[in-house]
């Protein structure tokens, strides 16, 4: 961080007043256009930054957004590839509009069941916006944003409030490519490893995938629908179970590749071949996806999408829009390598 001095050394170089420097820095409309360029000439010549915490109590604005990631506390929801994924688009699309990614920690001040303690944290740190990455818990600490006066973009999590919006994809859609093309293969014994219960995407997508078989005729036993968790081993042990049923199915969908990944596992420790014994086809197009053998067919999603949607409807709100931007859905597109 450059001392006080250097804007002092900024404005003697200039000849023009430290105040007159600030302004060039912190409200440039009202400073003329030759000013202006001299100033920000003279900046770049000695390498001369403002400093962030005069800058934002100048304007009000930290030009920082809080990222509020409430993943299952008994999962690693920090390693999750597609998480990872997301994030680094989020990072990219808010560094382009010159807005710098803070991930807020619950307030240190409140306890573990105040409702509050996302909010003080978004107060203590004075983002200008939130966006909220959510485990479909429906926490009320997480939910209580929804009532702040900050602007708040949630990711897959269905968000609304007066200044709120969220970003999420086409789900349904995706489970229903999923479907058509293993039934377009030529499978009439489809099975399914689903999301956590509550997971919003999760039963968007086990919807879509209900309906595409519905259409085609194609009965879901109860005993075919087996909960996982978006991780590999819940994966495994999903396709376990569905491998001990007689028939076994001839087709599963994941709705999650780490899932897949897990399944494709379980089917070889079996002595089974995917795709000849039984296909899968997965959902996100994590990186992974195209390494494991035979390639992992699946539903991908728009992560830089994600990220673009999200810098740019918390830049609509910060601009001062009467009403949030509607909520975005991205579309989906299916994948095709080897394991289907």
């Amino acid at each position: 961080m450059f001392a006080v001095s250097s804007i002092r050394e900024l404005a003697r170089r200039c000849g023009v007043s430290v105040a007159t420097v600030s302004r060039v820095f912190n409200t440039p409309e009202v400073v003329s256009q030759q000013t202006r360029q001299l100033v920000l000439g003279m900046a770049a010549e000695i390498g001369y930054l403002p400093n962030e915490s005069a800058r934002t109590l100048a304007t009000k604005k930290s030009n920082m957004v809080g990222l509020v990631w409430d993943t299952d506390h008994r999962r690693p929801g920090w390693r999750h590839p597609f998480l990872q994924d997301i994030l680094v688009a989020l990072k990219g699309a808010l560094s382009a509009h010159g807005l710098h990614l803070l991930m807020l920690a619950p307030d240190p001040g409140a306890g573990p069941g105040d409702p509050r303690r996302f909010l003080r944290a978004v107060q203590r740190h004075n983002v200008d916006g939130v966006v909220i990455i959510d485990n479909g818990s429906r926490d009320p600490a997480v939910l209580a944003l929804a009532d702040a006066e900050v602007p708040c973009v949630a990711l897959d999590l269905r968000f609304t409030g007066p200044t709120c919006t969220y970003i999420t994809s086409d789900n349904a859609g995706g489970g229903r490519l999923a479907a058509a093309h293993l039934i377009e293969r030529g499978h009439r014994h489809i099975a399914t490893i689903t999301g956590p219960a509550g997971n919003w995407p999760a039963a968007q997508r086990l919807a879509g995938f209900r309906e595409a078989l519905t259409e085609a005729g194609i009965p879901l036993a109860d005993g075919d629908v087996v909960t996982g968790d978006f991780y590999l081993d819940s994966g495994h042990a999903a396709m376990t179970r569905l491998l001990e049923r007689d028939p076994r199915p001839t087709a599963v969908f994941a709705a999650g590749d780490e899932m897949a990944v897990g399944a494709i596992k379980a089917i070889r420790e079996a002595g089974l071949r995917v795709p000849d014994d039984v296909a899968v086809i997965g959902f996100d197009d994590i990186e992974v996806a195209a390494l494991v053998p035979p390639g992992l067919t699946t539903v991908t999603q728009d992560k830089t999408g994600f990220g673009t949607a999200a810098a740019e409807s918390l830049m609509a709100m910060l601009a001062g829009t009467a009403t949030p931007p509607e909520p975005t859905t991205l579309p989906t597109t299916l994948i095709l390598r080897g394991s289907t």
